[in-house]
């Protein structure tokens, strides 16, 4: 036995990862970085630790020991009632009897000697409990035990840790341990005492060294919101949100590519001091509105970004360095605000999200043009239908029946022995990292996080349809639809010679369908990332100030919350949209559309009536190349080549390349390449390669004209049949007559691809057509096309009929 494991008291400098025995996971994972990382310049609040001998000690040595076999005996989880009995009575126990005296020297003691380091009479601490068996592959104990902020003084801090002891026997930490397979009286707890940063005069929040959805490991996540972090842990706030992409970060670029704000309605503060600390939630913290002003700022600046995923890719690589593989890490951090410096406060390893092997996927399609009840994050990729049940109170719990969908305000760790059996879960309030979010994941169970209005919308007993299969955002429809599931080994798909590329729209799906095999994106349109992300003209923003309607400013004012300058919002999301999908598909190509909208689209902007003109036909009138080239919409022009440059520039993806749509004549084309250098994004530089659209049947017949002018074509099958075949594709009533397949469309696709090829310039073909008909792609790799993009629901069936016919020809 060595001298630790005769201690009650040790220091965070004594501990480390070998100590999860003595001081459970978190408390050695603060030892470790204390000890190894605060040298490198990461800040870490000290601490002291009572230990799990300490814990065997006072239950052993009284009669906690006998009482919690007696009371858990015969316990059955799924009785919820009884549950909540047996689990107070344990709890109960705990704050009746007394640590042993010798014990509460030691405590006092220590307590003095960390106020003394932090030159205070009484220092402010966080109480934090740290099982013995937490954290490890498989068992996150995500919640299960409590933590109590702002204690003060040594009575609290006695009462505090026995308090937390206390709490390896809540409800849900019970039922945790039933479901492992833990044995209740072989895990023992610690208790971790930290000086407690000022957060409820700063901000905090987690951070993740993966995106928490996919498990993509090549970003760091992290949440923010004003004050405590408890109200992001428990989903009492929907936080800000950033991503930084790693890869080109640790090459010294600035690549945060995305910050969502969040609405951040409350936060949690130092309170009065209470005779007694009880749970977070009330007695040292409590919680306050957070003004209007601040709801609308970012609560990091880029810089505090930075630094934060810096250090969270610091303290991944020194675990990695210490397991000898890849550990992502789940953290806590704060910023301390009468100091205002960041300090990371707790990590440990991810637990869901690195246990997945990625081998098998399935793929969920539904089908439908119904509008969604409620939208929320996404958590998962499934979808499932079942009966809703709207339970807003613990005291509830009861009422929920196995296989219904639970809709609720927020969840906690209490809620967990129902979450366990529930279809899905649906809240109003959270972020992807909030109580309910991360359980979900553990439990494989779909989620919609953070609807706003759910228990409003839905009601009990309704028969709904949860969909968290198409990226980020979740939907809640009413009814049980239809949907197509198809399942498959990633190992099994076939090499193929043609590059298979992939159609993006959505950021948000990016990085689910950056693990399908995959050579890049072949197109990812700005379109989605207009309409959905910005919403607004263009032109609106840039003439924001000569703007005459009042409503339309300040609706134009709410979109653009966090930004003070309006071009700087239209430029900064387009970036972070265009940003995501090149990050998820790095270091393969991804070819991004310039804007395609028509102009009845653009009108549907807001604000954009007051620059579109009215069209007989916007299928076939100012659209593409004709708008960059025409002096009334240049200036929007610009603003999609700042975003470029940015996201080449300042992000660092020189993966991602530019592609001109609906080019009528090489003139036309001139101009726009002309337009974009005078923009500073000229092509060729840093490798930039711009190509455009054949779709027009003009660009097959002037292909070598064209081909002076770009680097390369890339075929769009809707619009060249339409031209080619004099069809409206938006008739329904001429719709039959043909389509892509057509004989006179495959010549002039031939012909465009000989074209290409003789040239040595890029051919590839990003239409629709082989994503709907095999003979069509087999047409097009038996012409020995470089590329075809496809649509990710078809890209593995496809992969099929490709290696077919490249082993026939």
């Amino acid at each position: 036995m060595n001298d630790k494991e005769t201690r009650n008291i040790l220091w965070f400098d004594q501990v480390g990862n070998d100590d999860v025995a003595l001081v459970g996971g978190k408390n050695a994972s603060l030892g470790e970085m204390y000890q190894h990382l605060v040298p490198k310049g990461i800040r870490i609040p000290n601490g002291f630790v009572i230990t799990a001998r300490a814990y065997r000690e006072f239950v052993n040595e009284t009669s906690l020991a006998a009482m919690i076999r007696e009371t858990l005996d015969g316990l059955n989880t799924k009785d919820i009632r009884d549950l909540q009995l047996r689990g107070k009575k344990i709890r109960a126990a705990f704050r009746e009897i007394e640590f042993p005296a010798d014990m509460v020297a030691e405590i006092r003691s220590a307590y003095r000697d960390l106020s003394n380091a932090y030159h205070m009479d009484e220092a402010d601490t966080a109480v934090r409990s740290s099982a013995t068996a937490e954290d490890l592959p498989g068992a996150s104990f995500a919640g299960e035990h409590e933590t109590y902020l702002n204690v003060v003084g040594e009575e609290k801090v006695l009462y505090a840790i026995r308090d937390a002891m206390g709490s390896l026997f809540t409800d849900r930490a019970i039922s945790y341990r039933v479901d492992k397979g833990f044995d209740h009286c072989a895990i023992a707890l610690s208790v971790g005492v930290q000086k407690m940063v000022r957060s409820d005069k700063g901000v905090s929040g987690v951070m993740f060294t993966l995106d928490t959805e996919s498990g993509f490991r090549n970003v760091v996540e992290i949440n923010a919101s004003w004050g405590l972090g408890e109200m992001v842990v428990q989903g009492k706030v929907t936080p800000d949100e950033y991503l930084v992409f790693k890869p080109t970060f640790n090459q010294g670029f600035r690549p945060i590519i995305r910050k969502t704000l969040g609405s951040k309605t409350v936060k949690m503060i130092y309170s009065t001091h209470s005779k007694r600390p009880v749970h977070s939630a009330s007695g040292g913290v409590r919680e306050v509105k957070v003004s209007p002003k601040e709801r609308n700022r970012f609560v990091l600046t880029d810089d505090e970004i930075l630094t934060l995923s810096r250090w969270g890719m610091q303290i991944e690589e020194h675990y990695s360095g210490r397991a000898g593989h890849s550990v992502p890490m789940d953290m806590e951090w704060a910023k301390d605000g009468e100091s205002g410096e960041l300090y990371i406060v707790q990590a440990r390893p991810e637990t869901v999200q690195a246990e997945k092997k990625n081998l098998t996927r399935t793929d969920y399609t539904l089908h439908t043009n119904e509008t969604p009840m409620v939208e929320g994050i996404s958590v998962g990729t499934k979808i499932v239908s079942g009966k809703a049940r709207i339970i807003t109170k613990t005291a509830k719990l009861y009422k929920f029946q196995p296989g219904e969908i639970l809709i609720t305000e927020i969840t906690d760790p209490d809620w967990e022995p129902i979450m366990k059996i529930a279809t899905a879960i649906v809240t109003e309030k959270g972020g992807r990292t909030s109580h309910a979010a991360i359980v979900s994941r553990e439990l494989g169970i779909p989620a919609v996080i953070g609807t706003g209005n759910a228990t409003k919308k839905i009601k009990t007993g309704e028969l709904i349809t949860v969909d968290t299969s198409s990226g980020s955002v979740g939907r809640v429809y009413e009814g049980k639809l239809e949907w197509e599931e198809s399942t498959y080994n990633v190992t099994d798909i076939p090499e193929v010679k043609t590059k298979l590329c992939l159609n993006v729209g959505s950021p948000e799906s990016a990085f689910v369908h950056s693990f399908l095999p995959n050579k890049g994106v072949g197109l990812a349109r700005e379109e989605f990332i207009i309409a959905s992300h910005i919403r607004i003209h263009p032109l609106a923003l840039i003439n924001f100030s000569s703007l005459k309607s009042r409503s339309l400013k300040k609706k134009i004012n709410e979109l653009t919350a966090g930004y003070d300058d309006k071009v700087a919002f239209f430029v900064g999301k387009l970036a972070q949209g265009i940003g995501e999908i090149g990050a998820a598909f790095w270091p393969n190509d991804v070819i991004v559309r310039f804007s395609d909208f028509k102009t009845n689209e653009y009108a549907a902007l807001i604000g954009g009536a007051e620059y579109e003109p009215e069209e007989e036909n916007p299928m076939l009138g100012w659209r593409g190349a004709s708008r960059y080239a025409n002096p009334q919409f240049a200036p929007a022009f610009g603003l999609e080549c700042q975003a470029i440059k940015k996201v080449r520039g300042d992000y660092g993806l020189k993966n991602v390349h530019v592609m001109v749509p609906f080019c009528r004549t090489p003139e036309e084309g001139a101009r726009v390449v002309e337009i974009m250098r005078e923009m500073k994004l000229p092509k060729g530089e840093d490798g930039l390669k711009v190509h455009v659209m054949c779709e027009i049947p003009t660009n097959v017949l002037r292909a070598d004209e064209f081909l002076d002018i770009f680097d390369g074509f890339s075929i769009g099958s809707n619009d060249l049949a339409q031209l080619t075949l004099g069809l409206d594709r938006d008739s329904s009533i001429v719709a039959g007559i043909s389509n892509e397949n057509d004989p006179a469309v495959r010549t002039l696709i031939a012909d465009a691809i000989a074209a290409c090829q003789r040239r040595g310039k890029y051919i590839g073909f990003c239409g629709q057509a082989p994503s709907d008909y095999p003979d069509f792609l087999r047409f097009l790799v038996s012409k020995k096309i470089e590329a075809v993009s496809l649509n990710p629901d078809s890209l593995v069936s496809m992969t099929f009929e490709v290696a077919k016919e490249e082993e026939r020809t």
